[in-house]
């Protein structure tokens, strides 16, 4: 499936990178990577829901990647949720935000702040977070400032940090996470300001969360993953206050994208493909404005997340 690249204006010198993938004017889902990733974490998901039938908008966020750096440091999550806000104007309704990590902060934050999605998907990310977990992540993500040598110095960090998972043979992929700078040096592609933003705030999400409204009519899942850092079950309880309908379980696997049943095999686990949650939208899209999930919370089995 073909993808163009776009270029969104945001602010005054500032534009975000989204490629899309789709026929314009059909549902639209919105991809949100996490903090320090790229777009391109997103990449055969884009494609697989451009070939199922849907609109997708897979951008990068402000500081990262291929979107413009804001030339007075501030990466607010206010400010990320104005860009998210932009980014919608590009698709079409009904619209559903995925966002992993800080895409799924900023997903949160804009429906906060007035952006109305017909669907919610919160990829390893809550609003009452692991502190262990953040400052884990954050210990990595600043561990470098003056960047590494080469690839392969930044795959043994990397490496280093997820000891359980294997080395890649091919490290190509890493040139789409890093710059090379004049100095020859690898350096993480996002402006490192970015980490002194209010996303290190624990108050800031949950006193917003506290008088946000969405949560009562968005129709929210969370993908959970088995060893996630961030999510913990103090984090999913406080969520699940929050978010009575919540669609979140960890009993079994299943998979709500065609291509993440090949992802796992050899690994022993069942892996069930049972679709993505806004099949349902795309069929009535034609007939309502503003359709919902079929999740009550009562006549489903217990929905479990897909481990990423």
């Amino acid at each position: 499936m073909h993808s163009d690249t776009i270029r969104i204006p945001v602010a005054p010198g500032v534009e975000i990178a989204a490629d899309v993938a789709g026929r314009l004017g059909a549902p639209t889902v919105i991809l949100g990577h996490g903090g320090g990733q790229t777009r391109h974490s997103w990449d055969k998901c884009e494609r697989q829901l451009a070939e199922a039938g849907y609109y997708a908008i897979n951008y990068d966020l402000r500081g990262h990647g291929d979107s413009d750096w804001s030339s007075d440091g501030d990466y607010s999550l206010d400010v990320r949720a104005a860009d998210l806000a932009a980014v919608a104007q590009m698709g079409s309704r009904p619209f559903a935000l995925v966002g992993a990590s800080l895409g799924g902060i900023t997903a949160m934050v804009a429906a906060s702040r007035g952006l109305e999605p017909a669907a919610l998907v919160l990829v390893d990310i809550v609003p009452k977070m692991s502190p262990k977990g953040v400052a884990k992540i954050t210990a990595f993500m600043t561990a470098s400032p003056n960047g590494f040598a080469d690839l392969e110095e930044a795959a043994d960090a990397i490496s280093a940090y997820y000891p359980d998972r294997p080395r890649p043979k091919d490290l190509s992929g890493l040139n789409k996470n890093l710059r090379q700078g004049d100095d020859g040096r690898y350096r993480w592609h996002w402006d490192p300001r970015w980490m002194q933003s209010d996303r290190g705030d624990p108050r800031f999400l949950l006193e917003m969360m506290d008088a946000a409204d969405w949560t009562d009519r968005v129709p929210t899942l969370l993908v959970r993953g088995m060893k996630s850092d961030i999510v913990d079950d103090d984090g999913v309880a406080d969520l699940r206050r929050r978010i009575p309908a919540l669609a979140s379980n960890v009993d079994r696997l299943i998979a709500i994208f065609p291509f993440e049943p090949d992802v796992f095999k050899g690994t022993g686990l069942k892996v069930d493909f049972v679709g993505h949650p806004l099949v349902s939208i795309a069929e009535a899209a034609r007939a309502e404005p503003m359709p919902s999930l079929p999740w009550n919370g009562s006549d489903l089995c217990p929905p479990s997340p897909l481990y990423p």
